[in-house]
């Protein structure tokens, strides 16, 4: 059970930056958070206790803010970590999947062996928008054969319709705005 004066907390660090990186879109900024050793501590725990016991073997993050977190969250589950990385970042052989963003297109990219049909994937990112980045990652994912238990956010925007993007797999998000 999350503790709610904890989530009222780490709400109130979130900073909106209003247009930013473009017109209309309100950036979520989490720094304040990040300054915050016991918030950010607790956060991260809370993030990886929602799936303590889903079986996770590795856990997917998106770059490049989803890396903050999905390592920590790796450590407390004991599972391994998997970047997913934009377009040619990656050394060796990778999978890539196109998506429309909530302001373009974009693509990312997996290793072709980062996981297999043996695995259990959690995937985690700061911020649940429109869903699209995370619905690529697990695309991605299931390509390898792997299998999807869900996927965690910091934080989810609300109105912006992303865990139907996800839909059927599960969501969980520290806070949702």
């Amino acid at each position: 059970m999350i503790d709610e004066r904890l989530r009222s907390e780490v709400a109130a660090t979130l900073r909106a930056i209003p247009d930013f990186p473009r017109p209309g879109i309100v950036f979520r900024d989490i720094t304040p958070l990040l300054a915050s050793p016991t918030l950010f501590a607790d956060v991260t725990d809370a993030m990886a206790d929602a799936y303590r016991d889903a079986g996770i073997t590795h856990v997917v993050a998106v770059e490049s803010r989803g890396f903050i977190f999905g390592a920590p969250v790796a450590q407390r589950l004991k599972a391994a970590f998997v970047p997913v990385r934009k377009p040619g970042k990656l050394p060796l052989r990778a999978e890539r999947f196109d998506y429309d963003l909530e302001y373009g297109r974009d693509a990312l990219e997996i290793h072709a062996d980062a996981c297999d049909a043996a695995a259990m994937v959690l995937i985690v990112d700061d911020v649940l928008a429109t869903g699209g980045t995370v619905a690529a990652a697990t695309r991605l994912v299931e390509r390898l054969g792997a299998r999807v238990a869900g996927s965690t956010f910091l934080l989810e925007i609300l109105g912006l319709s992303g865990r139907t993007a996800l839909a059927p797999t599960r969501v969980e998000a520290f806070v949702s705005l």
